[in-house]
């Protein structure tokens, strides 16, 4: 974290700044002339990282929707899929996934219905139980994937640019204390 001394100075808006892009200019502009204190880029960095959530969300949730999957069924059977047994704890796929328990278990319900897992006791922990993926999930895992990445696919508009995007949130993810998984 940096104290006021050591925060870097933001740079000034020049012509290079996004021209064309409504939330800056509805933004930027119009920051001091309100009387706001310090600069937009904080405010503007999480309205950019809540938007763009929002619009990949919608874009995900449309195509998951094809498939019968909704996004925290797709989240929870690909880190099924992850796992080398694909299977795990009900507890650890709440710590994984960062939802709360009673969430994990009502998506578990809902994606055992149709068949995409399975929900067993824990052979040694009677108070857990374990979701194994079945092969029909991991079929509709596959297929939901592969259709990410394809031109065509829910997410084409990012052209490809998924790992960038990634590695340009990583450290402030990272920084904000995303430190396990």
């Amino acid at each position: 974290m940096h104290t006021p001394a050591q925060r870097p100075t933001p740079p000034e808006v020049t012509a290079a700044e996004p021209a064309g892009d409504p939330l800056f200019e509805g933004i930027h502009d119009r920051w001091e002339g309100q009387g706001l204190p310090g600069d937009p880029w904080p405010f503007l960095a999480m309205c950019s990282i809540g938007r763009l959530h929002h619009m990949m969300k919608k874009a995900l949730e449309g195509h998951l929707k094809e498939h019968g999957l909704t996004r925290t069924g797709y989240f929870l059977l690909t880190t099924l899929a992850l796992t080398g047994t694909g299977r795990a704890r009900l507890t650890t796929l709440s710590r994984m996934l960062m939802m709360h328990p009673t969430s994990v278990t009502l998506t578990v319900d809902q994606l055992r219905r149709a068949g995409l897992v399975t929900r067993t006791p824990h052979p040694r922990d009677r108070r857990a139980a374990l979701v194994q993926i079945t092969d029909a999930g991991r079929d509709v895992t596959r297929a939901v994937n592969a259709a990410l990445e394809a031109p065509g696919g829910p997410l084409a508009a990012l052209d490809g640019h998924h790992r960038e995007i990634f590695e340009a949130l990583q450290p402030a993810r990272l920084g904000l204390g995303d430190d396990e998984l």
